[in-house]
């Protein structure tokens, strides 16, 4: 309904409308709050009419609304009541503060008008003391002052009379400046005086500053003399009204050519750099190249300065050689760095660049010097962090090729092992010790650097992930994995893929692991403790890591390829030198046989330098049988298959066993992952070995003899073998393989019987016992 009680909002508006008319006596200057209803039934507007406010109620209103409203203007009307009592004990309070504050003014101010008439006073006497004094002096002060008139005039005249005097003074002194000062002072008595009571001082002047004309042009076009000095003598001739405008291009023709005498070149950076570090470290008296360098610029500074001042219309000219030189200063900066330059030399140069540059600022800021040095600051800059990287890769390049890794002594010595230590250190420490250089960029507070801060932690992250993206590169191009025509020139000094030895893989392979392991972690460390600041994704260790990883499996695999490949070179030549059909009975053991196991050997003794020993190692039969040796084990074998087999017949009775229980045999799995172990390198190359000799096999034609030693042959190997690999079941499949291979490709499968087959594996075995004795004496008496 229509009259039921006010929102609180309008409760409170309506509080602050009679609070405003308490305070305002004029109602027009009232809220604009107050004036928002003017109808007759707004209680408190000014034209309210009680009257018609109650008929208008009972008409609309029942009895319970007007109980309702009743009570609600009750509380309202205490509500005001307790409000207008707070106001008013408020004001009391407030007049009462202002009563005690008129007490304490009234009491400070007594007794004030009596100390301002005694000051009054004093001031009166003061000044009557003041104006006594200056009576009495006023006369002495003025014969004073006249007599101080009359001195410098004398001392001027004296001055006038000993001008000849001092002209001829400064000209044996050839102090030419203070020469001019002296006339150019004395000049306005002499226009006025100089016909009169000076005219022999003028004449004897005159005469003296002709020679100080003549001795200035003559220093003006003397090229001993240096360029501040020529300035000076231009300068001074201007100020004694000698027209210089039309030696202006001779003179800026000079100061052009002095340039090649300020240009910093590359032979001579080096010292430059040292001496700079020196001096400030130490103060020295000495003129060393760095003050040399320094005075030339700064002469070079106030020549065009004197120029500028002399020539106001050769500003542009002056630009364009403050331009020159500072563009030249950094072209030479840039050859510089193209040779191996430390991070101490090269802030050493560019402080010495930035000082000249600021030297020919200040005389011509409006030349923008210090804006052209900052573009060029940020290409050298970023040049000398890349080459930074660069001569790093060609130190790790040349440590892994400085040992001549083609030698015997790979296999007899640790050569490998000498070449891994060495390179790994090289790329932990070298790596660890450009990171300093690169810190010292950082902390150069040289005005130069610090607008490039960000920038130079951007370039260093960028020049790491590079790096070794482009180390990786190259490690597969000094192994021959890939090629790159200007890569293999000029690192793999022009070594053919074919000349590149296996062990130099196997390092390569190994050192990539270590990259991934320990050297990225590192450096990723420090760029997170260091480099607070810069843009993060220009360093992914996680990325680098992985490419390094497959790197590592990469040049593994190409090691036992290349080994591997060796090693298939041999065995296609043997079997492709004699006549398989028309082969004699086997009376040894072939020679490829002993080349085939030196060749593992050499494996062997070269992942034995590289590559850590494996957790697992497989239990091998003959480490079963006690104090019996390999020989008495594979005797105590032959002789238990002499005893079951008798002739022939069953010899080729077993050969169709073992081709019917193939097909019922368990499948062996042949080429598993290669682990970066010495038995799993190992192991793979055997199997590689004996696949291609299986495949050579298959490639031939036998007939009985032929089988047969190819029977004498894998039987010999099996002991060797089987000691250097930690899967016996696949070699044994595979030796298996050969035997099946041969027997297919024999016309006449007969195998030698076991007595036979002992008896020449026996004396195959005391023949290399033989040859091992008397190559062990030579050893020991060489």
């Amino acid at each position: 309904m229509a009259t039921e009680a006010a929102p609180m909002d309008e409760k409170a508006k309506r509080m602050r409308d009679l609070l405003s008319s308490f305070y305002t006596p004029d109602p027009s200057i009232s809220t604009p709050t107050s004036s928002i209803s003017t109808s007759f039934d707004n209680i408190n507007g000014p034209s309210f009419d009680a009257d018609q406010y109650m008929d208008l109620m009972i008409k609309k209103s029942n009895l319970d609304v007007l109980l309702q409203r009743h009570v609600q203007m009750a509380a309202e009307i205490k509500n005001l009541d307790t409000d207008l009592q707070m106001l008013v004990y408020e004001n009391y309070n407030k007049f009462i503060s202002a009563t005690d504050t008129i007490k304490r003014m009234k009491s400070n101010i007594f007794g004030m008008e009596g100390n301002m008439d005694q000051l009054l006073h004093k001031i009166m006497s003061v000044q009557s003391r003041s104006d006594g004094v200056n009576t009495s002096l006023f006369e002495k002060r003025e014969h004073i002052e006249k007599l101080h008139r009359t001195r410098n005039l004398l001392r001027k005249v004296q001055f006038i009379y000993d001008l000849p005097a001092r002209l001829q003074k400064c000209i044996k002194s050839e102090a030419y400046g203070d020469a001019v000062r002296f006339y150019t002072g004395a000049m306005p008595i002499l226009k006025v005086y100089g016909d009169t009571s000076f005219k022999d001082c003028r004449r004897a002047s005159e005469e003296a500053i002709e020679t100080i004309i003549k001795n200035l042009q003559t220093k003006l076009f003397s090229d001993s003399e240096s360029i501040q000095a020529r300035a000076e003598a231009a300068v001074l001739l201007k100020q004694l009204d000698v027209p210089v405008d039309s030696l202006k291009d001779k003179l800026l023709e000079k100061l052009e050519q002095s340039l090649d005498g300020l240009q910093i070149n590359p032979e001579e950076a080096s010292k430059l750099a040292e001496h700079n570090v020196s001096s400030k470290d130490e103060e020295s008296n000495n003129q060393g190249p760095a003050k040399i360098h320094e005075d030339a610029v700064r002469g070079f500074s106030e020549a065009m300065r004197a120029y500028r001042e002399i020539f106001p219309d050769s500003e542009e000219r002056l630009f364009k050689l403050a331009r020159a030189l500072t563009t030249t200063h950094f072209e030479n900066m840039e050859l510089y760095i193209r040779k191996r330059v430390s991070a101490a030399d090269f802030l050493g140069i560019l402080r010495i660049i930035w000082e000249d540059v600021v030297l020919m600022d200040e005389v011509l800021p409006e030349a923008a010097l210090s804006d052209l040095s900052a573009e060029a600051a940020q290409v050298t800059l970023k040049q000398f962090v890349a080459r930074t990287f660069s001569h790093l890769q060609q130190d790790i390049s040349d440590t892994l090729l400085k040992f001549d890794i083609n030698q015997k002594e790979v296999v007899d010595g640790e050569v490998l092992k000498v070449v891994l230590e060495a390179s790994g250190k090289a790329v932990l420490q070298g790596t660890t010790d450009i990171f300093q250089e690169f810190r010292q960029l950082l902390d150069e507070n040289t005005g130069i650097f610090v607008k490039m801060n960000d920038l130079l932690i951007g370039w260093i992250q960028k020049g790491f992930q590079d790096f070794f993206r482009s180390l990786e590169s190259h490690f597969l191009v000094l192994s021959g994995k890939t090629s790159s025509s200007n890569e293999t020139e000029g690192l793999v000094e022009g070594k053919s893929s074919e000349k590149i030895h296996a062990g130099l893989i196997l390092v390569l392979a190994q050192l990539s692991v270590v990259i991934e392991q320990k050297v990225i972690p590192r450096i990723a460390e420090e760029i997170t403790a260091s480099f607070s600041g810069g843009n993060s994704q220009e360093f992914i260790p996680g990325e680098l890591c992985r490419v390094f990883h497959a790197a590592s499996e990469k040049l593994l695999q190409h090691y036992i390829d290349t080994r591997t490949q060796k090693i298939s070179n041999v065995l296609r030549k043997r079997f492709k030198t004699p006549n398989w059909v028309k082969h004699k009975e086997p009376r040894e053991v072939h020679m490829y046989v002993d080349m085939l196991l030196q060749q593992l050997e050499e494996v062997g003794k070269e992942v034995k330098q590289i590559l850590p020993q494996g957790t697992f190692r497989k239990h091998k039969r003959s480490d079963s049988n006690g104090s019996n040796t390999t020989t008495s084990s594979r005797s105590t074998t032959l002789h238990s298959d002499k005893m079951a087999r008798s002739n022939s017949q069953r010899a080729r009775s077993q050969l169709f066993e073992t081709h019917l229980a193939k097909l019922f045999k368990q499948k062996v799995e042949i080429f598993t992952k290669v682990e970066f172990t010495q038995e799993s390198v190992v192991t793979t190359t055997v199997k590689l070995c004996l696949k291609s000799l299986q495949e050579y096999v298959r490639l031939q034609t036998f007939n009985r003899s032929g089988f047969q030693q190819i029977q004498l042959d894998i039987q010999f190997l099996k002991a060797p073998l089987k000691e250097t690999v930690e899967d016996e079941a696949a070699i044994d499949f595979l030796l298996d393989e050969v035997i099946v291979a041969a027997s297919e490709r024999c016309l006449d499968v007969t195998p030698l019987e076991p007595p036979i087959l002992d008896k020449l594996i026996q004396a195959k075995l005391a023949k290399s016992k033989e040859h091992n004795n008397n190559n062990n004496k030579t050893t020991v008496s060489s």
